[in-house]
């Protein structure tokens, strides 16, 4: 996909509640579609220019990329897309699939009906995001539905973890999944033998499918191509 113009207008920022969001919002979106891709310069005063805004949003804009890992900012030389290393990846996932398979067991104990159709939502809102290929929507979609395990786990040390791990690993879905050139999604399948285990309240079943799961995204990922710098 073409990289934007840093100097092409684009579309006015009155939907958003402040000129910081707008550019945050305009970024990401970019880095997420592969329109803005890694390595790429991300100049304030060219953004500014093109949002039309001031030098002060964008800066901040580019800060709250930089804490979701999306945007590195180097002293003295600026701001470029990330460039995730496929390693610092692969240990992310190992870490997530503990986390997660731990949340996986304990929601077994604590799982309620709402939980149950919260996550049930989620797979019918993630199956639709896909067939529109919409990654942005995708990505929240899929965090949401690992949060409501985690939650169910009645513990909050756990939750705050998996929720930290989890924009880890987003970040690493924007820059090495095939999203747009793969034509099925079994993750939707996957999510809906995870939500049977926690309904059967079968703690050994909901961990190794929260496994397997977790184990074939990585998968996904590995066969992604990061474009070099």
């Amino acid at each position: 996909m073409l990289e934007p113009s840093l100097n092409e207008p684009v579309q006015e920022h009155r939907l958003y509640t402040t000129s910081a969001e707008y550019v945050y919002s305009t970024l990401r979106r970019e880095i997420i579609t592969k329109q803005l891709t890694s390595g790429t310069r991300l100049p304030e005063v060219a953004i500014a220019t093109r949002l039309k805004v001031s030098r002060t949003p964008v800066r901040e804009a580019l800060r709250r990329l930089a804490s979701e890992g999306l945007v590195l900012i180097i002293p003295n030389s600026g701001a470029r897309v990330a460039a995730p290393r496929r390693k610092e990846m692969e240990d992310a996932y190992v870490v997530r699939e503990e986390l997660e398979c731990l949340a996986a067991r304990l929601a077994c104990a604590n799982v309620t009906e709402k939980h149950l159709r919260r996550l049930e939502e989620c797979v019918a809102d993630e199956e639709r995001a896909f067939g529109e290929r919409n990654l942005e929507a995708y990505l929240e979609i899929n965090e949401a539905f690992h949060r409501i395990i985690a939650d169910a786990s009645g513990n909050r040390v756990l939750r705050e973890y998996v929720e930290n791990i989890l924009a880890r690993t987003n970040v690493y879905i924007v820059f090495y999944d095939p999203f747009y050139v793969v034509e099925s999604n079994p993750s939707v399948q996957e999510h809906r033998l995870i939500i049977e285990a926690l309904r059967a309240r079968d703690a050994q079943e909901a961990v190794e499918r929260m496994r397997s799961h977790i184990r074939l995204s990585k998968g996904s990922l590995s066969e992604g191509e990061l474009k070099a710098l």
